[in-house]
């Protein structure tokens, strides 16, 4: 008889390739992982795990195994959403919701008190974690839905991990100093910021890469004149005419009379996915059911002002 848990751990092992980080992700010391697999190795009569460098590597009948491991996590989330529905009507329980920044405060905390005074008997917690931790709080049970941005660097749609639904496209805008000539327009075209001096973020910064790829399919590489990570840092460079800037249409910036914010147009528009996540299978858990629309209502309402 093969026991679930240990289950677990061969499906953390194929997500981190090491059994500490697996060990760190599942609450556990290297060496209870390690006895688990060589237990699970024994149950199944056949090898498992080999050494890969540093790395571990699963083997054809881990891997045949693990397919089977993802199917039945998602069973298992279905079923304790199933059973969820099956008490009372008053929702109750725990939620435990979890974002980047800008996401925890234009989605998860206006759902979390709209869901709050609907049902006070469920407790919410939201917790700002960056997309790549979030993936790690879902798939460890640590949280329980995530809105994330979407990157090259999270996990494929394809992973039977998690369900992915897109939540919201937001549009960056330009910002320029007040007295700057682009500034009195309605929308400004964005081959035209071609000649201008730029302020991005930091190598491997998510804007930023959205940004030099439209840049990129614009024709043009933008001349970087300064680089800042927060973006009231950049709004500070910009207000003193140091250069321009892109920023979502949701990054909340410190008032300043010194600032513009300029809707772009053109198919080059560097725009950022807001995309929510839970585990497969616990879609319809009565919680996270009650949540989704919530998120959903709040992406449209900006996705209105957005457009």
């Amino acid at each position: 008889m093969i026991d679930l848990r240990r289950l677990t751990v061969l499906r953390a092992i194929a997500r981190y390739s090491t059994v500490t980080a697996a060990a760190g992700s599942l609450h556990l010391t290297p060496s209870a992982v390690s006895q688990q697999m060589r237990q699970l190795s024994r149950d199944t009569g056949t090898p498992l795990l080999e050494p890969h460098g540093r790395r571990v590597r699963l083997t054809p009948a881990a891997r045949v195994l693990l397919r089977h491991a993802d199917r039945m996590e998602d069973y298992w989330q279905q079923a304790e959403a199933e059973l969820a529905a099956t008490r009372p009507a008053a929702l109750s329980g725990t939620l435990r919701l979890a974002g980047f920044p800008t996401a925890v405060s234009v989605f998860l905390a206006p759902a979390a008190a709209q869901l709050r005074h609907a049902s006070p008997t469920l407790t919410i917690e939201v917790r700002e974690a960056e997309p790549a931790h979030c993936f790690d709080l879902l798939f460890c049970a640590d949280t329980d839905l995530a809105v994330v941005e979407a990157t090259a660097d999270n996990p494929p749609l394809s992973d039977a991990a998690f369900a992915q639904r897109p939540l919201f496209e937001d549009p960056f805008e330009l910002l320029t100093c007040a007295s700057h000539p682009l500034a009195g327009r309605p929308s400004v075209a964005f081959h035209d910021l071609a000649e201008e001096p730029w302020v991005v973020g930091f190598p491997g910064d998510s804007a930023r890469q959205l940004i030099l790829a439209a840049c990129n399919s614009a024709g043009f590489s933008p001349a970087i004149a300064h680089q800042a990570r927060d973006w009231s840092a950049v709004a500070s460079l910009v207000a003193h005419g140091l250069g321009i800037a892109l920023i979502p249409s949701t990054a909340t910036l410190p008032p300043q009379p010194q600032l513009v914010r300029t809707p772009l147009t053109g198919s080059n528009r560097p725009t950022r996915q807001f995309v929510r996540v839970v585990r497969s299978g616990s879609e319809q858990h009565p919680a996270i059911d009650a949540v989704t629309p919530l998120l959903d209502s709040l992406a449209a309402k900006h996705t209105d002002r957005a457009g």
